[in-house]
């Protein structure tokens, strides 16, 4: 069968490309060897937010006494969560599923391999059945898979990864993840509202070593007072199994420890899907794991190209859709912009959230920049106030001398809804001025956006 394209993989990368080529008159077939959607709407992104839905809300029952309101005999199932997430995944994939009938796009189950660089081989799972494809372009977007650690075997019973995690319908505990980071950190407060015993190990000085470094010391702090065991700086060297138990020694700057667990999480990050595809055939070139790429999704065949986690760029779903944009409108010849990945939303989803964008205050410093940050705690603000959920601050990282800005950084109750402003504001190069000109609606959340926008002109009000 001859297509105009060809896309391996279903994900948001995928599906968002398909379509997007659709649209373009281009006749399109994707091929899928696992669930529609991809991870992402199966075995991440989705029902890991429709979990945590599941934990804010049975922490603001546990609350309900500030709130004047009383209750006797508090029951809930971690198994009808588990059940809800799921419902929730298949709502979206047969919504997925309709898209691409709608937009004439032909959906395959199966193995896809490269046989060169216009033919597409696909292996049925239901037999030894081969479909052959061909077209003049083709996009790999095969995602990734959680990364191998020497020291930790997965075994899928108790040593787990995050796809194995979201079919548990009992909470495991004591529990150890290995990884501070988005997952591990969602899957902590994830279980921990569920009243499991939670310790998270990271390897790095810090809970989340990508975000600011005082976000991430807030959400430690955070996750300390909430009864999560924290331990950073700390790896695993050895784990064995005994009477039943999981035995894990760890490394950390005082010497090796000892912990017992139920399970270990490992969440410690991933590898690009590229193996057992038909990469080396076609001599694709790949760079720690992950496919190359320039500004256009283009690999170094000059018709293939390869987009979302694949490329190892940042590996979020977002990012993923908008590189599927990109790369069909290249195919096409359509003009396109580069992708600037440091202006690219960042959002954990555990409580308190965190998102930010840009520079963190010491990357500015380190390159030279004349830096100017505002802050302002939620502690201060009005609607925090008036919602019972205080925890948390905005921080917006500056030039001192133009406003420009040149990152933000945000740690409180559903902040990953608020950032958005700050990106149009910097992508329409605006400073901020041009934040603090804007009048915000009182009370709101946002009001902290104004406000630390002030804090960085030296014209706080309400700090």
């Amino acid at each position: 069968m001859d297509f105009d394209l060809i896309i391996i993989g279903s994900g948001p990368g995928g599906y968002v490309a398909a379509i997007r080529a659709s649209q373009l008159g281009l006749k399109t077939a994707v091929i899928e060897k696992g669930d529609i959607g991809g991870i992402c709407l199966n075995w991440g992104c989705i029902p890991t937010k429709a979990l945590l839905k599941n934990a804010e809300v049975l922490n603001l029952i546990k609350r309900a006494d500030e709130f004047g309101i009383s209750y006797d005999n508090l029951q809930y199932d971690f198994g009808k969560a588990i059940s809800r997430s799921r419902t929730v995944v298949r709502r979206l994939t047969n919504g997925i599923r309709h898209l691409l009938s709608k937009n004439e796009i032909k959906y395959i189950t199966g193995s896809a391999y490269l046989e060169d660089n216009r033919t597409v081989k696909i292996h049925h799972h239901e037999g030894a059945q081969i479909t052959t494809l061909k077209a003049p372009h083709i996009i790999l977007a095969t995602g990734a898979r959680p990364k191998a650690i020497p020291t930790i075997s997965v075994n899928g019973e108790s040593i787990i990864t995050s796809r194995e995690a979201l079919e548990l319908t009992t909470v495991p505990s004591p529990l150890l993840i290995v990884g501070g980071g988005a997952t591990g950190v969602e899957f902590a407060h994830l279980y921990k509202a569920y009243g499991a015993n939670v310790t998270i190990v990271e390897k790095m000085e810090s809970l989340l070593p990508n975000e600011d470094e005082d976000i991430s010391a807030l959400l430690e702090k955070a996750f300390v007072l909430q009864g999560i065991r924290v331990l950073t700086k700390h790896s695993v060297i050895k784990t064995s199994t005994e009477n039943g138990i999981l035995r894990v020694t760890l490394q950390g700057p005082q010497g090796q420890e000892t912990y017992f667990c139920e399970k270990l999480l490992l969440a410690t990050g991933v590898e690009g899907n590229i193996y057992d595809i038909g990469l080396e055939n076609l001599g694709i070139a790949i760079s720690n794991g992950f496919v190359d790429v320039d500004e256009k999704m283009q690999t170094n065949v000059s018709n293939i190209y390869a987009i979302g986690d694949l490329t190892g760029k940042l590996l979020l779903a977002h990012v993923a859709s908008a590189q599927a944009a990109i790369a069909v409108d290249s195919i096409l010849g359509v003009e396109t912009k580069p992708i600037e990945y440091n202006n690219m939303p960042r959002a954990t989803y555990c409580h308190p959230q965190v998102t930010s964008f840009g520079y963190t205050e010491s990357e500015a410093n380190s390159i030279g920049l004349p830096v100017k940050v505002g802050m302002f705690p939620f502690q201060a603000n009005g609607k925090a106030l008036a919602s019972a959920d205080t925890y948390g601050l905005v921080k917006i990282v500056t030039n001192e001398n133009t406003g420009e800005i040149l990152g933000a950084h945000m740690i409180g109750s559903e902040v990953t809804e608020m950032l958005p402003e700050l990106i149009l504001t910097k992508m329409l190069n605006g400073t901020v001025d041009d934040i603090i000109g804007t009048v915000h609606s009182h009370p709101t959340f946002s009001e902290a956006i104004r406000e630390a926008s002030l804090g960085a002109r030296n014209r706080a009000i309400h700090i």
